[in-house]
This record gives C-alpha cells, sequence and structure tokens, in this order.
C-alpha cells in the first residue's frame, strides 16, 4: 500500500525544573561565599602549617595563660577599688546635702529674724509718728509715707497675664522695648505704668497683693517675675488704691496709663477689671527708712570761695 511516508511523532523536550532562586543568582553567590577566597585560602594555608588554633609551644601557653591571669587581676582589682570608693563617695555626697541643707535653714532662720526687726522698726516709726501730737498733719503723713494702715473708699484693679501667651509681633504695641513687644504676659513695666498712672489720678494710698506701696518702693522684674520690693508676686496682680471711688475709676480709665493698659487688653489679651470700692484696707508698709542728705561743710566751703 502506497502512502504518504509515516514521520515519525514529535516527542516534547522533558522540561527542566528552574530553581525558584534563579532570578537572585548574585544574592545567592554572595550568600554562598560569604568569605572571601583569599581569606579561606589564608585560613587553609595556616591550618596546613601549624600556626592556627591555640599556641603548640610550652612557652606559648605559658605567656597565654599569664595574659590572661593579668587581664583578670586588672578587673578584679577595678571591681575592688570601685567597690570601696562607692561609700566614700556616697558619705561624701550625703555631707554636701546635709551642708545644703543646713545653710538653708540658717538663711530662712536669717530672714524671718530680719522680717522680724522689720514689723519691730516699722511698729516704733509708727508709734513715733502717733507721738508727735497725733495732729491730722502727723496722721496724714503716716498715711502717705506708708508707716501706717489706712482704708476707706477707693478702687480694686486686678491684672492678670492673658490666656495663652502669644508669640511675634511687629513692634507697633504700648510695649516698645524689646522683651515686652512679643508676649501676653504683665511685665514690671506694665505696673509701674498702672501705679504712677493711680497716683497720679488721685490716689492716696496703693498696694500690690497686699505689699504696701511708699515712695521709696521698687517694682522690678527677675525673669518673669515681677518684684515688689524684692519680694516675688504671683498673678492675678490685684491693686487697691484709697481715693474717691468712682472719681478715681474714671480719671484712671482716661489717662494715658489707663488707655496704655486697655491697648494691652485689646491687642495682647491680657485681662484687666476695675471697679469702685465703698472700703478698701491697705496694711502698713513692713518699714519705712527715710534718708536724708546732709551737705559736705569741704564742699560747701569750697563752693562758698570760689563763688566770691
Amino acid at each position: 500500500m502506497c502512502g504518504m511516508p509515516q514521520q515519525p511523532p514529535v516527542r516534547s523536550s522533558p522540561t527542566r525544573s528552574r530553581r525558584p532562586d534563579a532570578s537572585m543568582s548574585l544574592i545567592t553567590n554572595v550568600m554562598d561565599h560569604s568569605l572571601d577566597d583569599g581569606y579561606a585560602e589564608a585560613a587553609a594555608r595556616k591550618k596546613s602549617e601549624g600556626e592556627g588554633g591555640l599556641p603548640k609551644t610550652l612557652r606559648a601557653k605559658l605567656g597565654l595563660a599569664a595574659g590572661l591571669v593579668l587581664a583578670a587581676l586588672v578587673v578584679t582589682v577595678g571591681a575592688a577599688q570601685a567597690r570601696v570608693t562607692a561609700p566614700a563617695v556616697a558619705k561624701e555626697r550625703q555631707e554636701l546635702i546635709d551642708r545644703i541643707d543646713g545653710e538653708t535653714a540658717d538663711a530662712d532662720k536669717l530672714e524671718g529674724t530680719v522680717d522680724k526687726l522689720r514689723d519691730q522698726v516699722g511698729a516704733r516709726q509708727r508709734a513715733a509718728l502717733k507721738s508727735s501730737g497725733g495732729s491730722a498733719e502727723a496722721d496724714l503723713m503716716g498715711m502717705l509715707s506708708g508707716a501706717t494702715a489706712v482704708h476707706g473708699p477707693g478702687i480694686k484693679l486686678v491684672v492678670n497675664d492673658a490666656k495663652e501667651a502669644s508669640s511675634g509681633g511687629d513692634g507697633s504695641n504700648p510695649r516698645e522695648t524689646s522683651g515686652f513687644s512679643d508676649t501676653g504676659r504683665v511685665r514690671d513695666r506694665d505696673m509701674q505704668r498702672v501705679v504712677n498712672g493711680l497716683w497720679a489720678s488721685g490716689a492716696e494710698a496703693v498696694s500690690i497683693n497686699g505689699r504696701r506701696l511708699t515712695a521709696l518702693s521698687a517694682i522690678r522684674a527677675a525673669g518673669d517675675a515681677i518684684l515688689v520690693d524684692n519680694k516675688p508676686l504671683v498673678p492675678p496682680y490685684t491693686v487697691l488704691a484709697v481715693g474717691d471711688g468712682e472719681r478715681l475709676s474714671t480719671r484712671f480709665q482716661n489717662s494715658a496709663d489707663g488707655l496704655y493698659l486697655h491697648a494691652l487688653e485689646e491687642n495682647y489679651a491680657i485681662r484687666a477689671t476695675v471697679s469702685a470700692q465703698g472700703d478698701v484696707r491697705l496694711p502698713a508698709a513692713p518699714s519705712v527708712i527715710v534718708r536724708t542728705a546732709q551737705p559736705n561743710p569741704e564742699k560747701t566751703e569750697k563752693t562758698e570761695k570760689g563763688t566770691s
């Protein structure tokens, strides 16, 4: 039977399975040969020559043992010294703490003594004023100088920091001085202007947070704290002033210093309230030390000779 020659059936070539990491040959090579060939050859050479591992000779072994003993000795001595000196350091530290506590207690006692002496001086000053005859002029002098406690109609002014102090600003504000132009906190300069404004508006006596102000009082700052006669104050600042209540309040708010305070309220959220009071009570100043100047006779004589 004739026909087309039969061709052998096509056989599919066997599929070869691929390694899952075939596409990562570089990483695989690095992992399989993590040690450089040169290092491997050097290690094999040393091993064949007998140079690797522990020392072979007795002298080398003794040297290694001596080194280990010396290292252990150094560590042991260091630990022993640290253990011995630790109580001494702790003792010195405790002595310093006790000394600081003792000095602090002495300073507190001295401060208490100073306060008592100030009270005694103030009491004697007030007694001296009363012993001068009890005249209206002496009473007025005692009130204006702050040597005697006073009470009467007046106003109550409460000044407090802003709820949230702000930063920034362009300097166009009532507080032009650097350090006062970018804050919502009450500063010593603000309280100085408030007090001076009250005096100018007709106040007869003024106190801040219970501290009586006199002609010798100073309002200063230490950091962010306001000091009155070197005593720190804590906000809110309550200012009491004796005078004609309604009139004093109106005159102060219409004055330059009252407008200054109002500008601080509007621009920097500083809080301030003014209210007339039927009766406010101000304590006497702790002490009023009056200082007087005396002419120098030599200077006076030279001046007179030069004039003649």
